[in-house]
C-alpha cells in the first residue's frame, strides 16, 4: 500500500491521495503493529499449519529441552579452563591465550545473529538447529582429538631447563578451527531453539496459551542456568581431575546426545517455513536509501509518495533521520510496484514500517554502546581462573576445587541478584518512601554498571593482596606456587560482576522490548549478544594495548604469564578507570534519549510525592 498525491486507475487500490486518507487509517507505529499482529497471526497459523493438533504440543518439549540442556553443558563446559589448556598444552603466553579466547567469545556471541538471519530467511528453525548440533559436534570432536594425538600440539616442555616448543602454524590453525566450528554450531542452536519450542506450543494451551508460553520460557531459562552451573562444576572438575582427554570427551558425548535427542522427534515437530527476516528488511532499507541518495526530499511529508502495507500501518515516515525516508519513496508506480501493489524490487523500495523499524534501532545505538565497557569487565574470566590457580582451593581434607570452577561464582551472583532486587531492594525502598517503588529500565542499567565498577575495584584490591603475599612468601619467580590465601577471596568480585551483568542485561532487554514495535521484540536478545561480541573485541584490543605499553623499556608485562611478576591489579584498575567515563557517557545518552515508552504510571526513585 502507498500514500501519495495522485491516483491512477491501474493502481487505484494501492495509491490514494493523502488529503483523502481518514485519520484512523494512519496509525501510530505501535498501534499499527498491534493491529497487524492481531490481523495476521491467525491466518498465518491456519494457512501454513492446519495440522497443529497432529504435530507439536507438549510431547515435543522433552526432546527440545534435552537438546538445549545437553548442548549448553557441552558448550559452556569448554570455556572456563580453556586458558589453562592453551598455556599448559600449547605453551601460549597469557596475552596470546586470552586473545584467542576473546575472539572465540566474540564469534560465539555474534553467530546467533547470523544464525537467526539464515534460519528466518532460508533454512527454517529445525534445519538450523540440526545444522548447529552437527557442526558443534564436529568442532568438539576435533578439540577432543587435540588432547589425544601428540602430533597436533607441541611436545611437552623439557623438565630440566623448562624450555618449551612453540605451536606450529598448522597446530594453531587446527585449534582455532575447533573454536570456529563450536561458535558456528552454538549460534545455530541458540538462534532458533527458544523460538522453535514456542512454535510447538502455539495451540497447546488453548485459551491459556499465554500462560503455557510463559511457563515454557521460565523453564527454558531455568534449565539454561542449571546447565551452566553443571558445566562450570562437573565438566571443569573432570578436566582438572581426570585430564583433558576425559574432560573434552564428556562434552562430545553430551553433544552427541543433544543431536540424537533432537533428531529422534523430527516427525513430531511443527516446522514453519522460512520467511523474510526482520534484519534482512532493515538491510533492504539501508540499500534502498543508498540507491536513492541523489533524490531530493520535500520539506513537506504530505507531498511524498510513500509505500506502505495494506490495512492499518504507518502512512508517512517520521522527520528524524530523514535520509532513510528515501527508501520508501515511490518514483514511478508503473516500475516500482507490481500489479498487486507490492514492491517490484524490495532492495529499491521498502515500506514506511521498515524505515521506522530501522530508525528505532538506530535511536538506541548510543545507549546500547554504553554497555560495552561493563561487558569488557565481565569478560575477564581467564584472569580470574589464573588467579584461582595459584590460591588455596582446598575445602576439607579430600577436596580441592578446580580453578576453572571459580567461574560459577559469577553465575551464582547473577542468580541471587534477582531475588535480592525483588525481595529486598524494592520492599525496603517502598517502606522508606511510603509508596510502591519500581526502578526504570535505565536506572537498573546504571545500577548494573555501578556494580561492575565496584567489582573491578574489589578485583584490583584482592589481586594486590594476593601478589604481595606471594612476594612476601618468596614466590616471585615461581609461577606454579600456591599462596596461602583462600579462593573465597574471589567471591565478592565475582558476585558483583555477575549481579551487575544481570541487572544491566535484563534491563537492556526490557528497555528494547518496550521501545521497539512489537514486530521487533525478538531482536532485543540479539542486540545484547551483539554487544557482548563487540565487547570481546574491545577487551582484546585493550589487553593488547596494555600488554605492549607495559613492556616498554624491557619491563615485565602487567599481563605476564607469571602472575606474580605481572601486575594484574594495575590491569583491573585500568578497567575500573574506564568505567567512570563510561557511566558519565551513559547518563548523557540517557538524557539525550528523552522520555521512553515505558509505563508512566510506574513510580521511580526520581519521582516525588504529589
Amino acid at each position: 500500500m502507498v500514500v501519495g498525491r495522485e491516483s491512477r486507475s491501474k493502481y487505484s487500490t494501492h495509491i490514494i491521495a493523502v488529503e483523502e486518507v481518514e485519520v484512523p487509517t494512519c496509525m501510530t507505529e505501535n498501534s499499527a503493529d498491534d493491529e497487524q499482529e492481531s490481523m495476521t497471526t491467525k491466518p498465518l497459523l491456519n494457512d501454513d499449519h492446519d495440522c497443529f493438533s497432529a504435530k507439536g504440543g507438549f510431547r515435543t518439549m522433552p526432546f527440545i529441552l534435552a537438546n538445549e540442556a545437553f548442548a549448553q553443558v557441552a558448550s559452556y563446559g569448554l570455556q572456563p579452563s580453556m586458558i589453562l589448556y592453551l598455556t599448559r598444552e600449547y605453551h601460549l603466553n597469557m596475552a596470546t591465550g586470552s586473545n584467542i579466547i576473546f575472539l572465540w567469545s566474540a564469534a560465539t556471541n555474534f553467530m546467533p545473529l547470523l544464525g537467526a538471519i539464515v534460519a528466518d530467511s532460508f533454512l527454517g528453525r529445525f534445519r538450523m538447529i540440526l545444522f548447529g548440533c552437527v557442526i558443534s559436534l564436529l568442532g568438539m570432536a576435533l578439540l577432543w582429538l587435540t588432547s589425544m594425538i601428540p602430533q597436533v600440539k607441541p611436545p611437552p616442555c623439557h623438565e630440566s631447563n623448562k624450555n618449551c616448543s612453540s605451536a606450529t602454524s598448522f597446530q594453531l590453525f587446527l585449534l582455532c578451527s575447533c573454536f570456529g566450528l563450536t561458535s558456528i554450531g552454538f549460534g545455530g542452536i541458540t538462534s532458533s531453539s527458544l523460538a522453535f519450542g514456542a512454535d510447538q506450543l502455539q495451540k497447546a494451551g488453548g485459551h491459556n496459551n499465554g500462560r503455557v508460553l510463559e511457563s515454557y520460557f521460565s523453564w527454558y531459562y531455568a534449565l539454561s542456568t542449571i546447565s551452566v552451573l553443571i558445566a562450570y562444576t562437573c565438566i571443569v572438575y573432570a578436566q582438572e581431575s581426570l585430564g583433558w582427554q576425559v574432560g573434552f570427551g564428556i562434552p562430545v558425548m553430551l553433544m552427541l546426545l543433544s543431536t540424537l535427542s533432537f533428531s529422534l522427534a523430527s516427525h513430531l515437530y511443527v516446522k514453519l517455513k522460512a520467511k523474510s527476516s526482520l534484519i534482512v528488511e532493515m538491510l533492504q532499507v539501508a540499500v534502498a536509501s543508498y540507491r536513492k541518495r541523489h533524490i531530493e526530499l520535500s520539506t513537506e511529508s504530505s507531498k511524498l509518495l510513500c509505500h506502505h502495507h495494506r490495512g492499518p500501518s504507518i502512512c508517512l515516515p517520521s522527520e528524524k533521520l530523514r535520509f532513510l525516508n528515501k527508501a520508501c519513496i515511490i518514483l514511478d508506480p508503473e516500475k516500482d510496484l507490481t500489479t498487486d501493489g507490492t514492491a517490484a524490487d524490495p532492495w529499491s523500495l521498502c515500506t514506511v514500517n521498515q524505515v521506522e523499524d530501522l530508525k528505532s534501532i538506530l535511536k538506541v545505538i548510543p545507549l546500547w554502546s554504553t554497555g560495552m565497557i561493563m561487558s569488557v569487565n565481565n569478560s575477564q574470566l581467564s584472569f580470574s581462573v589464573l588467579q584461582a590457580k595459584f590460591m588455596n582451593r582446598k575445602f576439607g581434607p579430600n577436596f580441592e576445587m578446580p580453578a576453572g570452577s571459580c567461574s560459577m561464582f559469577a553465575v551464582v551472583g547473577a542468580v541471587l541478584w534477582i531475588p535480592f532486587y525483588l525481595q529486598i531492594i524494592l520492599p525496603v525502598a517502598s517502606r522508606i518512601l511510603g509508596r510502591p517503588v519500581h526502578l526504570s529500565t535505565r536506572e537498573r542499567m546504571g545500577i548494573g554498571m555501578a556494580l561492575s565498577f565496584v567489582g573491578m575495584i574489589v578485583a584490583a584490591t584482592v589481586e594486590l593482596k594476593r601478589r604481595s603475599l606471594a612476594i612476601r612468601e618468596g614466590y616471585s619467580d615461581d609461577s606454579d606456587a600456591v599462596v596461602d590465601m583462600s579462593l573465597l577471596w574471589l567471591l565478592p568480585q565475582s558476585f558483583l560482576t555477575g549481579a551487575g551483568a544481570t541487572a544491566n542485561i535484563v534491563a537492556q532487554n526490557e528497555f528494547y522490548y518496550s521501545e521497539f514495535p512489537r514486530s521487533m521484540s525478538s531482536i532485543s536478545s540479539t542486540l545484547s549478544l551483539l554487544g557482548m561480541s563487540a565487547a570481546n573485541l574491545v577487551a582484546s584490543f585493550l589487553m593488547n594495548a596494555i600488554d605492549e605499553l607495559s613492556k616498554l623499556g624491557g619491563k615485565e608485562s602487567w599481563i605476564s604469564t607469571n602472575i606474580n611478576k605481572g601486575h594484574y591489579d594495575y590491569y583491573y584498575w585500568v578497567l575500573a578507570g574506564l568505567s567512570v567515563p563510561n557511566m558519565i557517557y551513559f547518563l548523557i545518552c540517557s538524557k539525550a534519549y528523552g522520555p521512553g515508552k515505558e509505563n508512566k504510571k510506574e513510580t521511580t526513585f526520581h519521582e516525588q510525592d504529589d
